[in-house]
């Protein structure tokens, strides 16, 4: 008996960009043109709202952001089109956001 594998297991070793969107803001072009250092740019999104976690430009999840040691990190909170009190909320812990910021950021050794 042979056992079909997930036809798309090849796709999951293509890079994608993972970003997270702290917020936007938008501007006159005079306004772009005046900032300097020091310059503040106020964000529509508040303190307490939880971050896009966007893959190619999609969003795929919210998320808060875990500081470990000097490095941020971000905790999923909900995956889009899932209610979030549908989710189990994996525990926390340093290995965990280790092994998630090296794949993140492509260091695979």
């Amino acid at each position: 008996m042979t056992m079909l594998s997930d036809p798309l297991d090849f796709l999951k070793d293509v890079d994608v960009r993972l970003s997270v969107e702290l917020g936007t803001a938008q501007m006159k072009l005079r306004s772009v043109l005046a900032l300097r250092e020091e310059s503040v740019v106020m964000l529509d999104r508040l303190s307490d709202e939880l971050l896009d976690v966007m893959v190619n430009g999609q969003r795929i999840a919210r998320g808060e952001v875990v500081i470990d040691g000097n490095r941020f990190g971000l905790r999923i909170v909900e995956m889009a089109g899932q209610p979030a009190a549908a989710q189990p909320a994996p525990a926390f812990d340093e290995s965990t956001l280790a092994a998630s910021t090296a794949e993140a950021a492509g260091d695979h050794g």
